[in-house]
């Protein structure tokens, strides 16, 4: 098992704190998330780690991990950043992760265990995080659902919390046939997949009636998305 660490973005959501590091090297709890992760993915037994760099490559390539260089990080998503690693999703099992993102290795080993081809993680207790984060936790939560371990809704605006059973948390398993299904569904994309969000790529399977399984975690983890979040969670 590999895993990927999608690190291209500067995220500007955050400001000035990152006019000079990528988003990953922001601090939680006295160290980078991005520390924390390498952390969390070594302690679940994972040591071949890749990183998808673009915004301050020199500070993320400095890791010593593969790198896989998104030369369009201003003008492209998440999912054009993991196609740069496409060579790993081809030939190995892979962990695919946010950056931004705290969480430990709790929330990766059941991933290394699942027999699907595609896998998330997601916390049904999302509604503390998200009440700590926002006024009105409808304001960024997405709609989530699954039946019997399989995901049947994921990434639309919810119009009330009975839409939501659940928070993606931006952590992802392939196998070789699992990524070879997202190429087949991008290969017949007109308009190509560089805007296309991760989310809308899950929606997107679930209609071609690809199975995604879907994993719960109650263990700590948060989501560090604007400088708002840097101050409510610690």
């Amino acid at each position: 098992m590999k895993a990927i660490i999608l690190a291209a973005g500067r995220g500007s959501r955050m400001k000035n704190l990152t006019d000079e590091i990528p988003k990953c090297m922001l601090e939680f709890r006295g160290k980078p998330l991005i520390e924390w992760q390498l952390a969390s993915l070594r302690s679940a037994g994972i040591n071949e780690i890749g990183i998808v760099t673009g915004y301050k490559k020199e500070i993320t390539e400095s890791f010593g991990l593969s790198c896989f260089h998104n030369e369009k990080w201003s003008e492209t998503n998440m999912l054009y950043s993991l196609y740069q690693a496409r060579d790993w999703l081809l030939s190995d099992d892979c962990i695919v992760t946010y950056s931004d993102i705290f969480y430990t290795e709790n929330s990766i080993v059941p991933l290394l265990n699942t027999q699907a081809d595609i896998s998330i993680t997601y916390d049904p207790n999302w509604l503390d995080q998200w009440s700590k984060r926002f006024a009105d936790p409808l304001e960024d939560a997405e709609t989530f659902n699954q039946e019997n371990g399989w995901l049947t809704d994921i990434g639309r605006k919810p119009k009330s919390l009975d839409e939501i059973k659940g928070q993606y948390m931006g952590i992802l398993q392939f196998s070789p046939k699992g990524w070879g299904q997202v190429e087949d569904f991008l290969a017949h994309l007109p308009e190509g997949f560089d805007r296309l969000d991760m989310t809308s790529l899950l929606s997107k399977l679930i209609e071609r009636s690809v199975p995604i399984r879907t994993i719960a975690t109650s263990d700590e983890w948060y989501e560090f998305d604007s400088m708002n979040d840097l101050e409510k969670i610690s």
